[in-house]
């Protein structure tokens, strides 16, 4: 266990299966490798554990609305996933989420971390919250185990089904390419209030709703070219597991996500348009079918920053940082 280290570590996560999920239990992975207790909670409890919010001894990472309980919480460290929006939150989450990380700032004992630079940017020049370190999402251990290499078919989406996730726009240019590729399979991972539209509207895509982590990575070991429609992705840990995988990766033209591996644009990771265009999304969809899967190895050792442990590693460094009070007792 490293010197000065937490007796324990709570990680406030979301719901059961997604992206608050997977990083919750990906870096309380990482704090157990360290030897250090760890335990997910749901921001719900995080209100509730009126004694552990005060102990000094026990790191609170609090994420989305566990934000809120900062200003009772005594070594705190608050997560940024994102950026609030109004066509999908609401306007009272697009300004109560972006108030609570003032908050958050104004107990200057309370370190702040983004999830991505993209993330900081807006942060930093939107809302002046200040930021203090920036640590990529970890992956859990399973997605770094090797496997044998066999057919790939799938193109894959993993995610919400909601509208801003824009599955509705990828579908159509998706079961195209299905359409001029024999073999290749269209597969839907996630639920939410558009499933019953989408599965009515597209009869031939697999639809299998929520799965936990083994089975996404079931998955994404069949899949060539991993889909995704958020153009305001934060990071994207579905856009890890699927390049920790071997998989290509379709993106928007924005987002977090283009930080993850710079060098693999236009080589792995293939970009849509934000325009939806049709045709232009197709053109990309058949570029990214084309493109050859990385051996696991080579995937995996790219990602070596992302591994559970170093994230757990770069959360105890921010929490060691001398504390510089500019707007609260510390």
């Amino acid at each position: 266990m490293p010197d000065g280290s937490p007796a324990k570590v709570l990680i406030t996560g979301g719901r059961e299966v997604g992206g608050l999920d997977a990083f919750a239990r990906g870096l309380a992975e990482g704090f157990r490798d360290l030897g250090i207790d760890s335990t997910v909670i749901s921001p719900a409890q995080a209100f509730q554990m009126h004694r552990e919010m005060r102990d000094p001894a026990v790191l609170k990472i609090l994420s989305t609305t566990a934000v809120f309980a900062a200003p009772m919480a005594r070594r705190a460290i608050c997560v940024s996933h994102g950026i609030a929006r109004a066509d999908a939150q609401g306007w009272l989450k697009m300004f109560a989420i972006p108030a609570s990380y003032k908050l958050a700032n104004w107990r200057s004992s309370t370190r702040f971390v983004a999830v991505s630079d993209y993330v900081a940017v807006h942060l930093r020049g939107l809302f002046k919250v200040r930021v203090d370190a920036v640590i990529h999402n970890p992956l859990q251990s399973i997605f770094f185990e090797p496997y044998e290499e066999g057919e790939r078919r799938y193109l894959t989406f993993v995610g919400r089904l909601i509208r801003a996730k824009n599955v509705h726009r990828l579908l159509p240019a998706m079961c195209e390419l299905q359409k001029e590729n024999p073999g290749l399979r269209v597969c839907v991972i996630g639920d939410g209030p558009m499933r019953a539209e989408l599965q009515a509207s597209f009869p031939g895509v697999e639809f299998t709703g929520n799965l936990n982590s083994l089975g996404v990575r079931a998955y994404l070991r069949q899949t060539k070219v991993f889909v995704s429609g958020t153009e305001m992705e934060a990071l994207g840990i579905g856009y890890l597991e699927a390049l920790s995988q071997g998989c290509a990766v379709a993106m928007p033209a924005c987002g977090g996500g283009l930080e993850i591996a710079l060098d693999q644009i236009g080589k792995r990771i293939h970009l849509l348009p934000l325009s939806w265009d049709r045709a232009e999304v197709i053109a990309v969809l058949r570029r990214a079918w084309r493109t050859e899967y990385a051996c696991v190895e080579r995937a995996t050792a790219s990602l070596a920053a992302c591994r559970a442990e170093a994230a757990a590693r770069a959360y105890l460094t921010v929490d060691s940082a001398p504390c510089e009070c500019t707007g609260g007792a510390c």
